[in-house]
């Protein structure tokens, strides 16, 4: 048996392994890898079953499996790849919290939108020590924190209602924020804006508000194309940790230049420039957050105490008997690698052995739990160090299998709506979201996303932006021609039909094509009528 070991080790390319042990062969550097080998894994047999090796020996060809690494063993799922160490650190609790916290971001969202702020919380810290920890934090930062009631409010309100959410943000944080920090110094902005993205995603990077916000940062679909974060079918760069940062931090710095105010910038950043300027107006024409804070919107008003709140929680943690747990790995033991062809959750974790619940913490950018491979575009799979350098030494074999695997499937996966496609619809009598959506292949839930609209209900002349499936027949020449020179000019009504029949049965022609170019008010038809099928004369 260790002669069968010590060739299949020799088989992957390691030298001098005659004399070696088990144990001794877990730590060969990568210098004594032969250099023509070194691109392949080499096996831990430790971590094999003895039947596993037996299996192996009766393999017709070793050189089936020097050259595939991702030979089944034992007819199951799993791979040959090279163990990863320590493996039970990725059921450690970083992985647990960061999963976890997904379902928090509904709690904190509707205590901010209904927060009656002059409520009072009772709690053992005096009004006098708040007062003298508020005036060091406010000493520290750019933002004003000078003591008030509605403040103390609600920290206390944070202190007791919340104090669950807070622990578990105090544990999560600690992926997330030495990402924050670094590209909020890259703006020069304030690192204490991190604690933001507490009050707007409770650390959710694929939370989504009912307005359709959405990431960490929640940034509606406009905004973050202003920002060049790419939104399609497969991709969402708004749930994107580091992409979304340079976006939240270039938008709040603009936000400042117009306001050259850190209070009334937040304010701007949760409602809009328009909200805050016509609070100002309102209020007589004060600056200030708290004189003009009665004249935002409600949700706004509790919005900047918030932040507040939890700046301060986290810089007096301890004093308020929050123990810290700290966690195994923050977000820059991780490192990405560009992806040469589409590929899936399941199909990376199978191959490197690494759940799909991690992959969805570590690429939440990925909507339907699929990496496409798009020309010009440059997607990235994020994995923990020891495991990208698992799928980096078998990229060829991975994308192979992949490959093989991707023809074998029936089910087709959805096309990618590239961004360029986007139009401007202007709203006319008659329209309805269900119309405008079946029109270009749309849902209903994407144009209210796309447009920031919180009901069904449209004004003729409205403009709204669409990113099309398809494009109807009024629009698309090309496809009215094919229809008119393809086939009958005419149709003959029988009994039955109806123009939404009839449509169906002409790909690119849709009702109000019929309506148009038959003088056609309304729905009724008549059996033996001959409805004319393109903009034509005869």
């Amino acid at each position: 048996m260790n002669v069968t070991k010590n060739f299949l080790l020799s088989v992957l390319g390691v030298v001098s392994m005659t004399t070696l042990t088990a144990q001794e062969t877990d730590s060969i550097p990568i210098s004594k890898l032969n250099p023509k080998k070194a691109a392949k894994t080499v096996i831990d047999t430790t971590a094999m079953d003895m039947e596993g090796v037996e299996q192996m020996e009766n393999m017709e060809s070793m050189e089936q499996f020097k050259d595939n690494p991702l030979v089944l063993l034992k007819g199951q799922k799993k791979y040959a790849l090279q163990d990863r160490k320590e493996a039970a650190r990725y059921d450690s609790l970083w992985l647990k919290e960061l999963y976890d916290s997904s379902t928090l971001f509904d709690s904190i969202y509707d205590d901010i939108a209904t927060m009656e702020i002059d409520t009072v919380y009772h709690l053992s810290v005096s009004t006098d020590t708040l007062k003298a920890r508020l005036e060091i934090l406010n000493q520290k930062t750019p933002f004003n924190i000078t003591y008030n009631p509605s403040l103390e409010n609600v920290i206390n309100s944070f202190l007791t209602r919340r104090r669950g959410l807070m622990s578990r943000m105090l544990t999560v944080s600690q992926f997330y924020f030495p990402l924050f920090e670094q590209e909020l110094d890259n703006q020069n902005v304030p690192l204490e804006l991190k604690y933001l993205a507490i009050v707007e995603s409770a650390l959710n990077p694929r939370a989504r508000s009912r307005v359709g916000a959405t990431g960490l940062w929640q940034f509606m679909y406009g905004t973050g194309k202003m920002y060049d974060l790419d939104v399609n079918s497969y991709v969402d760069e708004r749930s994107d940790p580091i992409n979304s940062t340079k976006a939240a931090s270039k938008y709040l710095k603009k936000l400042h230049t117009i306001f050259d105010d850190w209070d009334l910038a937040l304010a701007a950043y949760n409602s809009g420039p328009g909200n805050v300027n016509k609070a100002i107006r309102r209020s007589g024409g004060y600056k200030n957050y708290w004189n003009i804070r009665r004249n935002l919107p409600r949700e706004t008003a509790g919005y900047v105490p918030a932040f507040l709140a939890t700046m301060y929680i986290f810089e007096y943690a301890k004093e308020h008997g929050f123990e810290q747990q700290l966690v195994d790995r923050p977000y820059f033991e991780t490192d990405t690698v560009h992806v040469k062809s589409m590929i899936t959750f399941d199909q990376i974790s199978e191959l490197v052995d690494i759940s799909v619940e991690e992959l969805q913490v570590l690429n939440p950018t990925y909507k339907l739990n699929i990496i496409p491979f798009v020309k010009n575009k440059n997607y990235t799979l994020r994995l923990p160090i020891d495991a990208l350098g698992k799928f980096v030494n078998n990229e060829d074999a991975i994308y192979a299998h992949v490959k093989n695997e991707l023809k074998s499937e029936e089910k087709p996966l959805p096309q990618v709506v590239q961004s360029q496609d986007q139009i401007r619809y202007k709203v006319k009598s008659g329209d309805f979201l269900g119309k405008i959506a079946e029109r270009y292949g749309v849902g209903v839930s994407q144009i209210k996303s796309w447009n920031g609209l919180r009901s069904n209900n449209l004004r003729i002349g409205q403009r709204l932006t669409i990113y099309p499936r398809k494009l109807p027949a009024a629009v698309s020449s090309s496809t009215t021609n094919r229809s008119t020179n393809s086939g009958s000019k005419v149709h003959t009504v029988k009994s039955g039909d109806s123009l939404w029949t009839i449509s169906k049965k002409y790909p690119g022609i849709s009702i109000d094509n019929l309506r148009k170019w038959n003088g056609i008010s309304g729905n009724d038809i008549k059996p033996g009528t001959k409805l004319k099928l393109c903009d034509c004369s005869s």
